[in-house]
């Protein structure tokens, strides 16, 4: 597939703001990200349907997939970034205009919940999207210096990013080797949940990219086998596993592995060569992720090199 890359993001330009999944409690954290977009000479608009609320989604799975069609569909709007995760997203898969998306390619930024789309854009319409921070998440309050450059250089410049200079403390290998190819995945919970779906992209020869949160050791052992009976792990070139935040057995007196354990057992099973402690997933340092572009993983080195740019 020739991947579709959206224009790039230039001063001035209007960020549209949607909730494809649950509803921000903290409507001032939204106006914080506002302040913050618009300080770095951006213009803003928040959908329609952004913060209602329809018991744990923002507001229902029509309201939701319009927000993301009429963004997608407004000339005006260069790029949109996901206010939320939560849940949701995989609701609204059949409601999203695909064809329309293809002809009218444009940023889009999000993850957890948000990874059924980054798929299904990729699937359906061969965007490069973007796994990274979110409005009400992350933009809203200060970023760290790693997180904030590398998502605005790869959101504003055609030019190939190369190495990604990861901060303290580094990733490490757990099969060495190299391997290249595209990225390829996102929340692992979610990326089950779409396994056998209409959404889900081939992942032959991807470099497969994997993080979670307060799942307890023995579910992360479950998706994993689901991963390994779909021959999903076996496609993949490599593998990059991110912050498996929280994920620790909720009742401390059972007996159980830890997620480390889980995640060490299924990679050294399949092969490939992986690199584990990337910084991305539920926590502050966040490495951003071009969905479908080439990238190169040098495990035994901890490097990564993007490949090509992921905007044009």
């Amino acid at each position: 597939m020739t991947p579709v890359k959206p224009p790039r993001l230039r001063s001035g330009d209007l960020i549209g703001l949607v909730s494809p999944a649950s509803r921000i409690s903290d409507a001032t954290r939204v106006e914080r990200a506002v302040r913050y977009l618009e300080g770095l000479s951006y213009r803003v608009t928040v959908g329609p349907n952004a913060l209602k609320q329809n018991t744990y989604l923002a507001g229902t799975d029509e309201e939701r997939a319009s927000d993301i069609n009429g963004m997608f569909e407004d000339a005006r709007v260069r790029a949109i970034v996901c206010i939320r995760g939560g849940y949701g997203s995989p609701r609204i898969l059949p409601l999203l205009r695909y064809r329309m998306i293809a002809r009218n390619p444009k940023i889009f930024v999000g993850y957890s919940d948000i990874t059924v789309l980054h798929l299904a854009f990729w699937r359906k319409a061969g965007l490069v999207t973007f796994h990274g921070p979110m409005a009400g998440v992350d933009l809203a309050d200060p970023m760290d210096p790693f997180s904030e450059e590398l998502f605005w250089g790869l959101l504003t410049s055609p030019r190939r990013k190369g190495p990604v200079s990861f901060p303290d403390p580094r990733p490490s290998a757990i099969v060495p080797g190299r391997a290249a190819g595209r990225l390829l995945g996102g929340n692992l919970a979610l990326l089950c949940s779409i396994i056998g779906t209409p959404y889900l992209p081939d992942f032959s020869g991807a470099l497969l990219y994997l993080e979670d949160i307060g799942e307890d050791p023995y579910r992360v052992d479950r998706m994993f086998t689901q991963l390994r009976a779909s021959r999903l792990l076996d496609a993949a070139r490599g593998v990059l596993l991110g912050q498996f935040t929280e994920c620790v057995p909720r009742d401390a007196s059972s007996p159980s592995f830890s997620v480390e354990e889980v995640l060490r057992e299924y990679t050294l099973a399949a092969g490939r060569p992986t690199l584990g402690g990337v910084p991305f997933g539920h926590e502050r340092t966040k490495m951003t992720i071009p969905v479908g572009i080439r990238a190169r993983l040098s495990a035994h080195e901890g490097l990564l090199e993007y490949l090509e740019g992921s905007v044009r």
